[in-house]
């Protein structure tokens, strides 16, 4: 049984006059979009049903590929994309790959058969440099418009949105050689993708600049988990880092348990980065030092891109680079006095 609609408990949630909620449940002009927007979304987050008079007939589905929702930073990615396209009128259709389940190829072609008006790839094959682009040149051919979030390939026609993974690479070698740190290890993922590949030029550029010798085995290529920087971690405490720079946060996480588990303590041991700040990054143990990508900024931008296609804009092949920011908590300190 659905409860009642209390004006009041709106009213208080959208931080608006019980005449506006009024308006807006009845339908009425004179009430702006971002208005009606937030006493909408007062609606759905009280648990209110909306009335059949207040749902939009959408203008199309989208989809939305993503690899997996283990790592936090996709769900983030997730959220507010859906959010951008529900704001335009689009259904968003989420598909996401699990190991043994139906692959990007596959999916694409499952949201063909449904007509949707564009697709929005997340950490795809086209950020694989061992992939072969041709897929997206046929699904260009067909007509359908795409946009492409982190990675980047120059055989595609398409939109592209990415942090700058040098530049994130920079700032955490910087930070830490700030601090005194003299050896600096990297974990980041497999060096054929495009993000890991960046943040290994972009780490190898600020050791340069540092005055300071290169040493690839101080680059440790695993996978994007846990378990991969546990992995990395152990490598490169066996190097004598005390400074560990890695390619996402799931990996940081890794690299600080690799740390304990040699009786060692973050940060007065070993100092660690991340790379992301998905939401929950905050509250680890030690609160997490890492890189963060301007996640709402770059969904935002790409399902711009993306509706302008939809619209008829000519696409080019363009990528969009957003600069991240190094957000200090306390997972890195001065190293330990010799």
């Amino acid at each position: 049984m659905t409860s009642p609609l209390r004006l009041t408990d709106i009213a208080a949630q959208a931080q608006v006059s019980e005449a506006t909620v009024s308006r807006v449940l009845n339908g009425k002009a004179g009430v702006a979009a971002g208005t009606r927007h937030k006493v909408l979304a007062a609606m759905d987050l009280l648990g209110y049903e909306r009335p059949v008079r207040l749902r939009r007939r959408s203008n199309g589905l989208v989809g939305l590929l993503i690899p997996e929702l283990t790592n936090p930073i996709f769900p983030a990615f997730a959220q507010v994309i859906e959010q951008a396209l529900a704001g335009h009128g689009y259904t968003p259709v989420l598909c996401t790959q699990t190991p043994g389940g139906a692959t990007e190829d596959e999916l694409v072609e499952q949201l063909e058969e449904r007509g949707v008006t564009g697709i929005v790839f997340l950490s795809g094959l086209h950020a694989d440099g061992a992939a072969d682009p041709a897929r997206y040149q046929r699904l260009a051919a067909r007509g359908v418009p795409f946009v492409m979030i982190n990675g980047f390939n120059e055989h595609v026609n398409a939109p592209f949105v990415s942090p700058d993974d040098r530049a994130a690479a920079r700032m955490a070698v910087r930070h830490l050689a700030d601090l005194g740190h003299e050896r600096i290890g990297l974990a980041i993922g497999p060096t054929r993708y495009v993000p890991s590949a960046r943040k290994a030029e972009g780490f190898k550029a600020a050791l340069a600049e540092l005055g300071r010798a290169v040493d690839d085995a101080d680059v440790q290529s695993t996978l994007f988990t846990v378990e991969g920087g546990h992995a990395a971690g152990g490598a490169l405490l066996d190097r004598g880092c005390t400074g560990v720079v890695c390619g996402s946060d799931p990996m940081a996480l890794g690299v600080i348990r690799a740390v304990r588990e040699r009786g060692l303590r973050v940060p007065e041991d070993v100092s660690v980065v991340g790379f992301d700040d998905s939401p929950l990054i905050p509250f680890t143990d030690p609160p997490l030092t890492t890189v963060r990508q301007p996640v709402r900024a770059m969904a935002t931008a790409a399902v711009g891109a993306l509706l302008e296609a939809v619209g008829g804009t000519p696409v080019q092949r363009t990528e969009f680079v957003f600069q991240p920011e190094l957000v200090v908590r306390g997972s890195t300190s001065h190293p330990p006095a010799l």
